[in-house]
């Protein structure tokens, strides 16, 4: 036997069922993404490696990018996210383009990481940029973005929540516990290790690999417990009233425990989570002072926030909220007779097809029972056949497939009696 090729490692195959899993979610991202004004972009599926070297921390450029050379020598770099190429894209057209932009994204990603529950190596991500805003109303506004697909989705506050923070107010606590900016970085680590330690293996950590004093660890956890703690931020206050105001207040709520680990976010920032506390994040973002000047560019601050299909098809697999997929966009088939009427079958779906239906016929004049298996299996609702005495009289007989009922019409209001029948199937 021949050895069966397999796909290669974290990716994925899109069967039918799996695509219109995917196009439907594209389709939502679509639908929210336009409702807040927000216009579709993409860019390249390859980039020069120094693009993220430029912008993105050594962890993502050394370990976890798909890297190669090209025939000129250069490092390509397959995208492992979508903020660089922005950010390259803007300063490009700095001086032509209206600020504040609104941008959107949905494409294909890479990261070479370890794949396990709710990550792969190829993933797909939908990206969402406001920039050109300083104000925490304009953070405020992405999100009740993420509310709204989750509204939207049916995913409700009882199921996710969005979890924020501002780093500006944790980076004046930790200034005010005598942590040294160069130790800024592993206690935000510290902090985002928190739930995947024990208590007493995370206080281990803190006090004999970082170093720090107990009364800087005692200051770190009343941080993380003080629940009111955003009313000692003003750009928080003020993203708590404009959500209020936006009517998207109900799924979020403050966690001083969300630090976000990319080095470009300065302000406000936020991650929605299961609420049972299950898998991964379902996206993250936040507010990030200067986009572009790192790669050219007059400095601009925006905000933004990216969310994989995989996490967020989990979720939605979990809650029951994936809507019933259609087995074939067709509903309706016309069978083949026999050879003989096999051309006149193709006319007659042509002419639905004309008529502004979506319509398949059989490729093959086999006996009618097994035609009308196959159409019930690949989901039509009705089937039109044409026989002798049908094709003579110029008649059509239109079956219903799920009530068993039947009718013949003229091939005149063939189409307009399609029409009814499937309007009448959907109001069932």
């Amino acid at each position: 036997m021949k050895t069966k090729i397999q796909t290669v490692k974290g990716t994925r195959d899109f069967y039918p069922e799996e695509m219109a899993v995917r196009s439907w979610l594209y389709q939502v991202i679509r639908e929210v993404s336009e409702s807040f004004g927000y216009r579709e972009y993409d860019g390249p599926f390859l980039e020069r490696i120094d693009l993220y070297a430029a912008k993105s921390g050594e962890e993502l450029v050394k370990e976890q990018s798909f890297v190669f050379q090209d025939r000129g020598g250069d490092d390509i770099a397959l995208r492992p996210e979508l903020t660089p190429t922005l950010a390259r894209m803007v300063v490009q057209k700095q001086n032509a383009l209206t600020f504040p932009l609104r941008w959107w994204s949905f494409g294909p990603f890479w990261r070479y990481e370890r794949p396990q529950k709710g990550r792969t190596r190829e993933f797909f991500q939908w990206n969402i940029d406001l920039i050109g805003a300083e104000t925490p109303e304009a953070d405020a506004e992405l999100v009740a973005v993420c509310a709204k697909f989750f509204e939207k989705v049916g995913l409700e506050p009882d199921k996710v929540n969005i979890l924020v923070n501002d780093r500006e107010l944790i980076d004046q606590l930790l200034v005010d516990l005598e942590i040294t900016a160069d130790m800024k970085r592993v206690v935000f680590r510290l902090i985002d290790r928190r739930e995947k330690m024990s208590a007493g293996e995370w206080k281990a950590y803190a006090l004999e690999e970082l170093k720090l004093t107990p009364a800087q660890f005692d200051g770190i956890q009343s941080i993380l417990q003080d629940g009111e703690l955003w009313k000692k931020s003003p750009n928080l206050v003020r993203l708590f009233k404009a959500l209020e105001a936006m009517g998207a207040r109900e799924y979020v709520r403050f966690d001083a425990q969300i630090i976000r680990g990319l080095d470009y976010y300065t302000g406000i920032v936020f991650e929605a989570k299961d609420q049972d506390k299950e898998g991964r994040s379902i996206l993250g973002g936040g507010h990030y002072g200067n986009l572009v000047g790192d790669v050219g560019g007059n400095p601009l601050p925006g905000v933004g926030f990216a969310m994989g299909d995989v996490m967020a098809t989990l979720i939605l697999e979990k809650y029951g909220c994936l809507p019933e997929m259609a087995d074939s966009p067709a509903p309706v088939m016309v069978t083949v007779f026999d050879e003989e009427r096999l051309p006149g079958a193709l006319n007659l779906a042509t002419e639905i097809r004309a008529g502004g239906l979506n319509v398949f016929s059989y490729p093959d004049p086999i006996k009618l029972q097994k035609q009308l298996k196959y159409a019930d299996r690949m989901g039509a609702q009705l089937v039109v056949i044409m026989g002798p005495d049908e094709e003579a009289s110029q008649l059509v007989t239109i079956k219903n497939l799920k009530t068993r009922d039947q009718e013949t019409v003229s091939r005149e209001t063939m189409v307009l009696k399609l029409r009814e029948m499937l309007a009448e199937g959907h109001s069932m």
